[in-house]
């Protein structure tokens, strides 16, 4: 993994005394290139060799002095300053570690599992920058954090790769802090390169743009406008693929240079963009030519287009631009990283152009940025790789528990060991390989493919991990599988509802996984453009989004069948096993019309909740009749729920609370133990079913419940709707960063009728959450980077009962204020495991990790506070608390019992909000948000009062000084209640610290 800037470290390379590099390599392979002692030292054990490889490497290569020598920089078994673990060695100036490094035996292949462990030191040493952590094979280098690091392979290093290492840990360089510089000159590099290059990116598809509306005004525009954007997706490919050498190098300034010939010097003018379309034709079908070769790599981007092989585009637009961003070095300067940044910054301009050349209608008096109308805000690579591993990296780590996967086992080779051991150990790397190939991940609102790229990263380093085992088992060098074509087509997948998105994350897949002479996934089964949340072409229109239909390898058609279920009250039926085995009954109890009403009440809650298919249904006395539709594996589960949730509510509503009996049984049971289960086999048959259950109380002689039949009209349906096709499946994982704040006014009363967690002020990322986790496979893992409004408010209520209901709350990071460029917004990461559906909750301790709110940095592997709390507390509470572990909360909760609330004595209530474009009456227009004529410094006249800030609120005193007035009406954007502001009142600024901060008001005064 790339942890350097390219140019930057290059630049840093050639710095370098390359004849003094040169011996020092020399003296390294003398040492770790020789073969002999490379067996030897795989045949070590950890703790023989720990003291040889600082010494071998760090002091005879790297020129560092080892304790205890005089003046030593170098120390084997460091103590951590605040606890007695040990580091294996630290790297220090004067008293202090600067690194640290943690060493592990050549039988610890994966230096992934070893990073907790190296972090865990490091952060008990507050001036430790640097984590070191090897197997004597490779080595791991990581700067300040685990984000990013460098690999070396120790035995098989090549000089330049021995460069790298001698720039980064060389005495000399890293006591002078040279690898904190480079990494630092790395992002300052990138943040310009960004800017740079986006300015004249954005500056070329307004100029394309602009040309084919003036050279083509018969085709549509919001048409040219999707077309310019593919036209530019397929120049920075060959942008990138020339750079890369996929393609024949300095492509673009070739079709320029015989452009200019054809036209200057042979007379024969073609225009520049018929030159640029021949090469895309090549692109798609290949090319071999006397000169060069061009491999056919298409994938979809090339493939022949009716307008772009139709429009017209001015020669010296196409000339300007395409040299200027051919000057560019995609390979040095610009990497896939970057043109992650500059794609999702490419979306948030894109429907800004369109607003402002019509293509999107304007709200009446405002121009919503697309970024914020849907939701979209760029997130960062330590994010996802966080989400990434504790989801994908999670069901990793169990499959390989379950396989029995030990790395040591492969360290020990074939040699020596029986034929079966050896076979056997193979086999589990192909079982696992299989199933990671069998692994579906989904991000359901893929933006620029942000997440999809880290899941790809991850699952490429996991197959090689597998190759690696197999290289130790069977010895020789490590044969790297060419894999990343199958994970594009069997693991990947996204949607999202801008088409320009879905086309930028294919691109942004494609240019990381490109290789010579090898054709592009195309991708369109797996990336796809459509509304994730809404499946009605009535409501979404076009972008209605089937995910049964549009994903068939996930989701599978269900095998549906009817069933007569009939269960009866405990104790009125006596089997053959109770007579043989003599087994007394007490008397069962017949239901009362007032006991059949309340449990048909029951039943018609569970069958609406879990959208149950059930045709027919009746209750008579002492039993009951249901005819459902389903799967044969769902039927027990479906009558198991049935009866258990049925008897606890009944009981409930009997007064038996907590259900408990007096000779300690567990409950007081209702139904007999087992339930009847016949198959209807025809439709004679399913005729007849019918037609008994609904007569079955006339059969037993029981008059008709009208309440009954009334319910029953809100459960049941039709055989039509019963045997309608229905899918069952799901992604092992979902993760990303959903819409927050999207615009969902279109669709209120489909969302209503469709999301259990829906509400008027609620979020759309919480119903990308109910989604997702409908989406999910039973045990499947979501997470998601999410705005922390889902933890106490009480329009979030809904989200918290559906999650602690439908999933195990595995995890909740509270992530600092400004994760993201653009937004500032309180977020956290939830990680969770899908499971059935409990009318209870899930009881498991969560862990929470809390990072400082005003920190500029995340390190994953340093949390402020870490602890965990129970889901038992949260269901009491209606909240999750995650500030406070589970003795802080019980005694919060006494605190809570033992006191009055302030509610009892005072209302309470927000402050005005005066400016916001949209609100108001009438609606506030731009121009006055940006004038703010409601607002004065001066009283204006006797209609304006004072207006607090919260500011003007100090602990002791107001620090207004008649400086802030404002003008009351319903003009504000959101006036509140003007009672509310009359006469005395306690002003309280916005919680900042540890204690409140208050001041009294006697007079009539509005506040914000």
């Amino acid at each position: 993994m790339s942890m350097f800037q390219k140019s930057v470290e290059k630049k840093y390379l050639n710095e370098l005394d390359s004849s003094f590099v040169d011996k020092k390599y020399a003296d390294f392979q003398n040492y770790f290139g020789n073969p002999e002692r490379q067996e030897n030292i795989r045949n070590s054990k950890e703790e023989q060799f720990q003291e040889g490889f600082l010494r071998e490497l760090f002091v005879n290569i790297l020129g560092y002095t080892l304790n205890p020598e005089p003046n030593f920089n170098l120390t084997t078994e460091l103590k951590n300053i605040s606890n007695s673990k040990k580091a294996d060695g630290a790297i220090l100036k004067g008293d202090n570690a600067t690194a640290v490094i943690e060493l592990k035996g050549t039988n610890t292949t994966d230096l992934d599992k070893i990073e907790t462990q190296a972090f865990g030191y490091k952060n008990h040493h507050p001036k430790c920058i640097y984590v070191i952590t090897s197997n004597f094979e490779k080595l791991r280098f990581y700067i300040q954090n685990a984000v990013d690091h460098v690999d070396f392979d120790l035995f098989n290093l090549s000089k330049e790769q021995f460069s790298l290492l001698w720039l980064c840990l060389s005495k000399d360089n890293l006591l002078a802090d040279l690898p904190f510089k480079i990494k630092d000159s790395s992002v300052l590099q990138e943040e310009n390169i960004t800017k740079k290059l986006y300015a004249d990116y954005s500056k070329f598809r307004e100029a394309i743009y602009n040309n084919l509306i003036k050279n083509n005004p018969e085709t549509d525009k919001l048409l040219l406008f999707k077309k310019t954007q593919k036209l530019l997706d397929r120049f920075l490919f060959i942008f990138f693929a020339e750079d890369r050498l996929l393609l024949p190098p300095n492509s673009i300034s070739e079709i320029i240079k015989q452009w200019k010939t054809l036209k200057d010097e042979l007379d024969e003018y073609i225009p520049l963009y018929a030159r640029f379309k021949k090469y895309f034709g090549y692109m798609n079908t290949g090319f071999k030519g006397k000169k060069y070769d061009i491999y056919a790599y298409n994938g979809g981007l090339f493939k022949p287009d009716e307008i772009l092989d139709n429009i017209l585009i001015d020669d010296d637009i196409l000339h300007e631009h395409t040299v200027k961003l051919s000057n560019y070095d995609f390979e040095t300067d610009v990497d896939v990283n970057i043109l992650g940044h500059i794609f999702e910054h490419s979306l948030g301009e894109i429907a800004a152009i369109a607003a402002t050349s019509g293509l999107i209608p304007l709200t009446d008096t405002r121009v919503i940025s697309k970024r914020k109308k849907d939701g979209i805000f760029y997130t960062p690579k330590y994010i996802t790789k966080y989400i990434v591993e504790n989801t994908v990296g999670k069901l990793c780590n169990e499959k390989r528990n379950e396989l029995q996967i030990i790395d040591e086992e492969y360290a020990k080779g074939r040699k020596n060991r029986k034929k079966e051991i050896v076979r056997t150990l193979d086999k589990k790397l192909d079982e696992y390989r299989n199933w990671l190939l069998s692994l579906t991940i989904l991000d359901p609102a893929c933006g620029s493919g942000a997440f999809l790229n880290q899941a790809l990263e991850f699952l490429i380093n996991e197959h090689r991990k597998i190759d690696e085992l197999r290289a130790q088992l069977f010895g020789g060098a490590i044969i790297f599988s060419d894999i990343t074509t199958d994970i594009l087509e069997k693991n990947i997948f996204g949607v999202d509802l801008n088409e320009e998105s879905v086309e930028i994350a294919k691109l942004s897949l494609w240019l990381r996984t490109a290789q010579k002479g090898r054709k592009l996934n195309t991708l369109s089964n797996n990336i796809k453009c459509g509304n994730s949340l809404i499946d009605d072409p009535g409501i979404a229109g076009d972008k209605a989004f089937n995910w049964n239909k549009e994903f068939p390898n996930v989701f599978s058609k269900k095998e549906k069948k009817a069933w007569h279920i009939t269960t009866a009250i405990h104790n009125s039926r006596y089997s053959q096993r109770m007579f043989d085995y003599h087994i007394t009954t007490d008397n069962a109890n017949w239901l009362s019309e007032n006991d059949e009403i309340v449990i048909t009440e029951i039943i018609a809650g569970i069958v609406k909740e879990d959208k149950l298919n059930v045709i027919e249904y009746n209750i008579c006395g002492d039993h009951m009749h249901l005819l459902l539709v389903c799967e044969e594996e769902e039927l027990t589960k479906i009558a198991g729920k049935i009866k258990g949730k049925s008897a606890r509510l009944y009981n409930s509503n009997k007064g038996i609370n907590p259900l408990v009996r007096l000779d300690g049984e567990k409950s007081v049971p209702l139904w007999t133990q087992k339930f009847g289960k016949s198959k209807i086999r025809n439709e004679d048959y399913l005729n007849n079913a019918i037609t008994y259950i609904r007569n079955n109380r006339i059969k037993h002689e029981l008059p008709k419940s009208e309440r009954i039949e009334e319910i029953k009209k809100e459960f049941l349906c039709t055989k039509e709707h019963a045997f309608r096709t229905e899918y069952k499946g799901g992604f092992d994982v979902v993760i990303g960063n959903p819409p927050y704040g999207a615009d969902l006014k279109d669709s209120v009363s489909f969302l209503k009728s469709y999301y259990k967690t829906f509400s008027l002020s609620g979020e759309s990322y919480i119903l990308f959450v109910e989604k997702s986790c409908e989406l999910l496979r039973y045990n499947g893992r979501l997470g998601f980077i999410i705005p922390d409004t889902y933890l106490n408010l009480e329009f979030s209520f809904p989200i918290r009962e559906y999650l602690l209901k439908n999933s195990i709350i595995e995890e909740i990071v509270l992530l600092p204020a400004k994760v993201f460029e653009s937004a500032t917004v309180d977020t956290t990461n939830l990680i969770i495991q899908k499971k059935n559906y409990t009318d209870t909750f899930y009881y498991n301790d969560v862990n929470i990790k809390l990072i400082n709110k005003k920190s500029n940095s995340i390190d994953f592997n340093e949390f402020n506070k870490e602890f965990t709390v129970s889901t038992q507390l949260w269901n009491s509470e209606k909240s999750f608390l995650i500030q406070s572990n589970n003795e802080e909360i019980i005694l919060i909760q006494k605190i809570d019992q033992g006191f009055y609330k302030l509610k009892t004595f005072a209302e309470m209530f927000s402050g005005i909000k005066c400016y916001e474009v949209g609100k108001g009456n009438p609606p506030q227009t731009p121009q006055i948000r940006d004038e703010k004529p409601f607002t004065k410094e001066y009283q204006v006249n006797s209609n304006w009062l004072p207006f607090f800030e919260g500011k003007h609120v100090d602990r002791y005193q107001l620090s207004w000084n008649q400086n802030s007035w404002l003008n009351y009406g319903n003009w504000l954007a959101a006036p509140r209640e003007k009672e509310n502001f009359v006469n005395e009142k306690i002003l309280i600024r916005k919680i900042v610290g540890s204690t409140l901060i208050c001041n009294y008001v006697p007079y009539t005064s509005y506040c914000n």
